[in-house]
């Protein structure tokens, strides 16, 4: 089951805390710090049937590199009360995708600059 449920919603993860797991879209993941949208929190069903609608918005149509809150930043903000912080020590992911808003920064500074120079030569009378 959990095999069909990763495939019909890949942007869908799964975390354990504690005792407890915890499914929903990962927000970010670094060394101190996890965010996710908690599903179980979202009791509305129009709620939760737009957050399964904007998480494939963002799996199909993103990177998924850029943590969904900031790819669809307006229609996100309703969801803010959903997000659960966790010490990433102490966390365990379960499946699922994960963003790391600190490995963009760091590949943007490893990529290499190359700049092409155009040389005129002066031509002697």
């Amino acid at each position: 089951m959990k095999d069909q449920f990763q495939v019909n919603y890949p942007f869908i993860s799964c975390v354990k805390y504690g005792d407890r797991e915890y499914v929903g879209i990962v927000i970010n993941w670094d060394q101190s710090i996890v965010s996710i949208y908690d599903l179980s929190m979202i009791n509305n069903v129009d709620y939760r049937t737009q957050f399964i609608n904007l998480g494939e918005i963002w799996w199909w149509e993103s990177n998924r590199k850029i943590p969904i809150n900031i790819f669809l930043k307006d229609e996100m903000k309703i969801f803010r009360t959903f997000i659960k912080t966790f010490n990433a020590k102490d966390i365990e992911l379960i499946f699922g995708p994960t963003v790391n808003l600190s490995e963009i920064a760091e590949k943007r500074i490893k990529r290499k600059s190359i700049q092409l120079v155009r040389s005129i030569k002066k031509i002697h009378n």
